[in-house]
């Protein structure tokens, strides 16, 4: 999953820098180009830095503050304690905390100032996805559309070129967050590992039927996650005899599922971890010997080591970077088969939005997916239409599903948080994952942004 976009804000915060490579079974490192990855790190805390002395500023935020709670349907409490703040029917309160500290933030750092007055622990809302949903659908009322495309100043910084997506600079922007322990994903995600939006089954009224019982959710969630795996290898023809090339393992489910319908696949990751838990799942279920997985770039692809079928890939080309799209979608068209067909799961937003996003570095990006981009429907079709032979034949939307997965992911990590503790993160992480969670749910409940499964073919 990569929500880059939902809240504009590099560094490392969390300190961690990795951990040990797999090595593939012909003892090099996935044969590729990439670096090995450094070891790991000792810190697993998050450093929110001090709030800002900008009184001005906070005199600017305080404003904008009315402007919102005159305009959207929230609440704002002042209070020392946390409580006593009631919010009326369906109108979540925003409790500033620490009031002074919380304008200082947000005056001073904009949107990145407000996602870390939460880590810091100078707000809170007893409906934090509710709260982030009202202000995401109000963000034009929140900042006037003319103020949004204002750029390079300290509330709307431009991202860092530390964090451009070349192949060395992609494996480390992936590590920053996938290179955190396995156990910190397993205490939100099911037994399927997916982190990515699931399908679930919808009501004769379309409504998304995610069940949320602690008995049921780990079960619907992970038929869920099996549901949107199988529809997008129907989609793309995957069956017994298919070549098929996956861009992005992750922790190895879909390769396996396509391996047990008789495909021969290959899956490319630039994470050593990924690789080695796809290996270890492939012969977990017996299928080692339909499943190659490599340590590679997708740039690193060519057609000389042969063309496939079917091209599978579920929200990776979010993590591409806008510079790099042409790039990822020649790879698409260079090994793609003749008559063969891609599935392409992404995340999209509207495009103005994009264009703005592109150049903004945002608290997404400082603290959990550094380098990346949500791109729009347009610029997908843009890109293949301007370097590819290729172009979209098919386009399935589902973005409540994803608002319901991420909500089932929200309500697992907050209950399983002990486990999370117990791998050394404290509770500013906790605020920080909790904040990251929200606001993606918050992005797809307000509409801000999609996600597709999209068939594209020549």
């Amino acid at each position: 999953m990569h929500s880059y976009g939902v809240w504009p804000s590099g560094a490392w915060p969390l300190g961690w820098k990795g951990r040990s490579a797999v090595v593939s079974d012909d003892g090099k490192l996935g044969g590729s180009g990439l670096a090995a990855p450094p070891a790991p790190g000792p810190s697993r805390q998050i450093v929110v830095p001090p709030a800002p002395r900008a009184p001005l500023r906070a005199a600017v935020a305080r404003a904008m503050v009315r402007r919102a709670r005159r305009r959207l349907p929230f609440d704002v409490a002042v209070t020392a304690s946390g409580g006593g703040a009631v919010s009326g029917p369906g109108q979540p309160v925003l409790r500033l905390l620490r009031p002074e500290s919380f304008y200082r933030r947000l005056g001073a750092r904009g949107l990145i100032g407000f996602g870390e007055a939460f880590q810091a622990g100078d707000w809170d809302t007893d409906d934090l996805s509710g709260l982030l949903t009202v202000l995401v659908a109000g963000v034009d009322v929140i900042v006037p559309r003319g103020l949004q495309g204002i750029r390079g100043h300290g509330a709307a910084p431009r991202r860092p070129r530390a964090e451009e997506q070349t192949i060395n600079g992609a494996q480390r922007n992936a590590r920053h967050h996938y290179a955190l322990p396995d156990g910190l994903f397993r205490a939100f995600l099911d037994e399927t590992m997916c982190y990515s939006s699931a399908i679930f089954p919808t009501g004769e009224d379309g409504r998304v039927l995610a069940e949320d019982t602690v008995l049921a959710e780990d079960t619907v969630l992970a038929e869920a996650q099996r549901r949107k795996i199988d529809r997008l290898l129907d989609l793309a023809g995957v069956g017994s005899g298919t070549r098929v090339l996956e861009i992005g393992a992750g922790w190895g489910e879909l390769a396996v599922r396509a391996a047990r319908r008789g495909a021969h696949v290959r899956t490319v990751t630039n994470m050593a971890e990924h690789a080695g838990f796809t290996r270890d799942r492939a012969a977990q279920a017996g299928v080692t010997g339909q499943v190659r997985v490599d340590l590679l770039d997708y740039r690193e692809l060519t057609a000389d080591d042969g063309r496939y079928d079917a091209i599978v890939s579920v929200e990776m080309v979010e993590a591409v970077g806008r510079r790099y799209w042409p790039d990822y979608f020649r790879t698409l068209d260079r090994v793609l088969a003749p008559g063969g067909r891609i599935g392409l799961q992404a995340m999209t937003m509207r495009h103005d939005r994009m264009l703005r996003t592109s150049t903004t570095f945002t608290w997404i990006d400082k603290y959990i997916f550094p380098g990346g981009l949500i791109p729009s429907i347009q610029a997908i079709e843009e890109n293949l239409a301007s370097h590819t032979g290729l172009r979209v034949l098919d386009r399935y939307t589902f973005g409540e599903h994803y608002r319901a997965t991420l909500g089932l992911w929200r309500a697992r990590f907050n209950r399983n948080w002990p486990m999370v503790a117990g791998l050394g993160f404290d509770e500013a992480f906790r605020r920080t994952w909790d904040f990251y969670l929200a606001s993606s749910e918050a992005g797809f409940a307000a509409g801000y942004l999609d996600v597709h499964q999209f068939l594209i073919g020549r």
